[in-house]
């Protein structure tokens, strides 16, 4: 048996921006594994890594022969395809003629569904060596690419244009084209301190040559370098570096050999609060803050350099002054914000367009302001003068000379200007609060009064934009409403609040009812649909199955809180032995209505004990169920439900639904329609999959 070989790619680019690398080669580990596989090869470990210079896929002990393939394609019965005699009709021949055999390569093999002709293909591994020069470009042409670009006379696009190709299985360099560009065994070094091109011998020859040339191709690897220079450098001055995970990765991702170097400015700034200057340092010069042991910030900082330099002092001072001039401004701007009563931007506000269609950020602050007090009311009328005050502030900000300068701030500044000029506490925390959750994953807003305006500003902004058409579509998104609507959903059940959901949207949707360009049904059943699919996929998130998140949602959405916990009850009824044979009762009362049905139940036509059981049974489970249903006990009340399979049972054995009699089958379908009933609100167990 051949010995396995390790195969190297590298795709040498121009830079690539940080913020699309890591996207990049995850992007690449999936796809190379995913082609290799189809293929048929066998391979050990499969990694990828990158920097901004270079893609890099290495596959250790990729075999050296596919497996061979064995694969059947089925035609038609046996039946059919031979006579009594065993001689083949025109069914066979035609079946044989069209996949190139002779009638006597056809065999017999059983189904599940009874005796068909196949015809069998046996198809031998071909050299890996043979199919990498195919594969290789197939898997750099079918990376995904949110950002790409075409260059030069090509019509080749990457994520940025693609300066050389390296190709190797074991010694042996694969040779192809891409694109005009042909693959060989050279790489290039760091392009200041070791520009030139080099002969790669190996993978393990790669790595070590690389690291002689000042490039660490390990993502990790260099971030555990910026750790640990940073560490060393701020340690000098008494500090340590306040770390950020997503500052880190970010500037491993702009460098391919990390420098760490520590600067100094005036401690004049430090008077400053602490986000004025934190937010030039990390979000525009993306430098690390130092911070003594109680965690108060020092006059230092870390900036990670991609050089190497013999006088890093040039590089300190360099940005020692760059940082400068971002703090004084800041400084400035500080300064003067603070002369200005925060209720003076509120009516400035109206300078500055939201959306042509949707009026500017004065306008929306009011729609914000009457949606707040509306929740307030809602969930806690006490609150409502101080939801609508933080409300009314909440944009305010945007209006300030330092937000302008420094957009990372909005929220943050609002908070602290509205404290300085002596709002109440809770209401300058909701201010920064409202624009919570930015991101996925980041956290919820944390105080009742920042809720309530997180909402009404998301539900505004969704009600808004699907008001005037601005619906989401593929990858297009531009007012981030699947972010905003995730985000209003996870706050609402995480904050536990109980609310009707569809009456906040009426209310959003009538503060924009002059810009709707349609019915207002319309737009509220699509945006409920909408809303529908975020919730679904937190369900989907959190464990629970695709076919009880159907069943769930199709019961009704309107109390995200008890919608939850019916998917709970759900799932834990679900685990009980006799489940599924429940299902399988109430999918056969569902699916005998007709669409719509609806007609009151007589008694008095009953013909049978199974019908007069059935509804005595029926009438006494509703009884029992409402006291349950009022204290939310879903799963006693599923429960309470499943203990009428029996009775359903014996209803559809012994029971003709569907008799001539007109009477009596409208009488029957509307004893099931009430069966059906008593699942109103709960679940539609038609949608569950059972078997």
């Amino acid at each position: 048996m051949l010995k396995p070989k390790d195969l190297l790619l590298e795709i040498g680019t121009e830079e690539i921006p940080s913020g699309l690398l890591s996207g990049a080669i995850s992007d690449l580990a999936a796809l190379a594994q995913k082609t290799l596989e189809e293929n048929r090869l066998s391979f050990g470990e499969l990694k990828t890594m990158g920097t901004p210079r270079r893609l890099i896929l290495q596959v250790r002990a990729l075999d050296q022969m596919q497996r061979p393939m064995s694969r059947q394609i089925v035609g038609p019965s046996a039946k059919v395809a031979f006579d009594d005699q065993g001689k083949p009709t025109p069914a066979a021949l035609g079946f044989a003629r069209g996949q190139g055999v002779s009638w006597e390569a056809l065999s017999v093999k059983s189904f599940e569904k009874g005796d068909y002709v196949v015809a069998t293909f046996e198809e031998a591994g071909r050299p890996t060596a043979e199919i990498l020069p195919t594969l290789l470009p197939k898997i750099i042409t079918s990376l995904p690419l949110p950002k790409s670009m075409r260059w030069g006379d090509g019509s080749l696009r990457f994520l940025r244009p693609i300066r050389w190709l390296l190709a190797l299985y074991g010694s042996q360099a694969i040779s192809f084209t891409l694109d005009g560009m042909a693959s060989g065994d050279q790489t290039y070094g760091h392009r200041f301190l070791s520009p030139n091109s080099v002969r790669v011998r190996s993978l393990h020859d790669y790595l070590s040559t690389l690291e002689k040339k000042f490039v660490i191709v390990d993502p990790l690897v260099r971030q555990q370098m910026i750790r640990e220079g940073a560490l060393a450098e701020a340690s000098q001055f008494g500090g340590t570096p306040e770390w950020d995970e997503e500052l880190l990765s970010t500037v491993a991702n702009i460098v391919e050999y990390p420098v760490a170097i520590c600067g100094h400015f005036a401690e004049d700034y430090l008077q400053l609060p602490r986000e004025v200057i934190t937010t030039p340092m990390k979000k525009h010069q993306r430098y690390f803050p130092v911070v003594n042991e109680k965690g108060e910030l020092l006059p230092h900082f870390v900036t990670i350099s991609n050089m190497k330099a013999q006088d890093p002092k040039l590089i300190r001072v360099g940005n020692e002054r760059v940082l400068q001039a971002r703090l004084a401004d800041a400084q400035f701007f500080y300064g003067e914000d603070r002369k200005v009563p925060m209720d003076r931007w509120v009516s400035q506000l109206e300078h500055i367009v939201y959306s042509e269609q949707l009026g500017n950020l004065y306008d929306k602050t009011l729609r914000i302001v009457r949606l707040s007090g509306y929740l307030a009311e809602q969930i806690s009328p006490d609150r409502k003068a101080q939801a609508m005050r933080a409300a009314q502030l909440s944009k305010a900000d945007l209006y300030s000379s330092l937000v302008k300068e420094f957009p990372n701030l909005q929220g943050t500044m609002g908070r602290i200007y509205a404290k300085n000029q002596g709002e109440e506490e809770e209401v300058a925390t909701a201010i920064g609060e409202h624009y919570l959750p930015r991101f996925a994953g980041d956290r919820l807003p944390q105080t009742l009064l920042g809720t309530i305006v997180s909402l009404a500003d998301k539900m505004d902004t969704i009600a808004g934009c699907f008001a005037i058409g601005l619906l989401p579509s593929g990858s297009e998104d531009p007012y981030a409403l699947r972010r905003q609507g995730s985000g209003l959903i996870l706050t609402i059940l995480e904050r536990n609040l109980r609310f009707s959901l569809f009456s906040l949207l009426e209310e959003a949707l009538a503060a924009v009812s002059q810009h709707l360009g349609r019915d207002v049904h319309s737009v509220q059943e699509t945006i409920a649909a909408f809303l529908g699919q975020r919730l679904s996929g937190l369900l989907l998130d959190q464990g629970f199955a695709p076919d009880l998140v159907d069943a769930i949602l199709s019961a009704g959405t309107d109390d995200l809180v008890a919608t939850r916990r019916k998917a709970e009850a759900l799932s834990s009824l679900r685990r009980q032995p006799d489940f599924e044979n429940l299902v399988i009762a109430f999918k056969r009362v569902v699916n005998i209505l007709p669409p719509g049905f609806s007609r009151l139940v007589n008694p008095q036509l009953f013909q049978t004990e199974a019908e007069a059981l059935l509804w005595r049974e029926t009438l006494a489970l509703k009884e029992r169920l409402s006291p349950l249903l009022a204290k939310e006990d879903f799963l006693a009340a599923l429960e309470e439900i499943s203990r009428l399979r029996p009775t359903v049972d014996r209803f559809f054995h012994e029971v003709m639904v569907m008799v001539k009699e007109e009477e009596i089958r409208q009488n029957r379908l509307a004893l099931l329609c009430e069966v059906s009933h008593l699942l109103t609100g709960l679940a539609d167990l038609s949608q569950l999959v059972v078997g």
